[in-house]
């Protein structure tokens, strides 16, 4: 399961991708200072976007805490979407890479190879994530998982759930069913490389 992405791109950067979607991006707690982060690792603050209540086409960006406390305090970094609705509280996580970790390919190698993935011809991709307000942290977000699908699956068997781009206003509202958004993206559409 991904417990480990990237984001190297400006504010700016992220407010352009939406605009050309039509959605106004708005910073409700003041626009954040985003640096480039290599790796944004679980319980880290990370930029997600959320759905302004009434506004289709705007949006708010803040930053918030990957992962909230679940049973016995073990962070929930990824939750499983099969077969859910996920009604209120969605977001969008921005990221323009993750990674997965595999047995080492090489003999006698103790760590784990890394694998990092991005999408093709896209400077960003958003994750579907929902977000909860808890007493422990506040509010914290979490991604989402799925079946894997072609590119994921001699990697790993879960995978992210990576939205279309076309789908990124669609995850926002919640009238609009879950299931019709969650799907795997096609075959070649995210390049892979070994970074580790």
């Amino acid at each position: 399961m991904c417990n480990d992405y990237r984001l190297m791109v400006d504010v700016a950067s992220i407010v352009e991708d939406f605009a050309h979607l039509k959605i106004k991006i708005r910073f409700g707690e003041g626009a954040p200072n985003l640096a480039a982060r290599e790796d944004i690792k679980i319980t880290d603050m990370a930029p997600i976007v959320r759905w302004i209540e009434g506004a289709r086409d705007e949006a708010d960006l803040i930053q918030r805490r990957w992962s909230w406390p679940g049973q016995n305090k073990r962070p929930v970094y990824n939750f499983r979407s099969d077969g859910r609705e996920f009604n209120s509280n969605r977001c969008l996580i921005v990221a323009d890479g993750f990674y997965e970790f595999t047995d080492p390919t090489e003999k006698g190698k103790k760590r784990k190879d890394k694998w990092l993935f991005t999408k093709k011809d896209e400077p960003i991709f958003c994750i579907a994530g929902i977000w909860r307000e808890t007493d422990d942290v506040g509010q914290a977000f979490t991604m989402l998982t799925m079946e894997p699908g072609p590119d994921i699956a001699p990697y790993h068997d879960r995978q992210i759930v990576i939205l279309e781009r076309e789908a990124w206003a669609d995850w926002l509202d919640p009238s609009v069913s879950a299931k019709s958004l969650i799907r795997p993206l096609p075959v070649g559409t995210l390049n892979v490389e070994q970074v580790g």
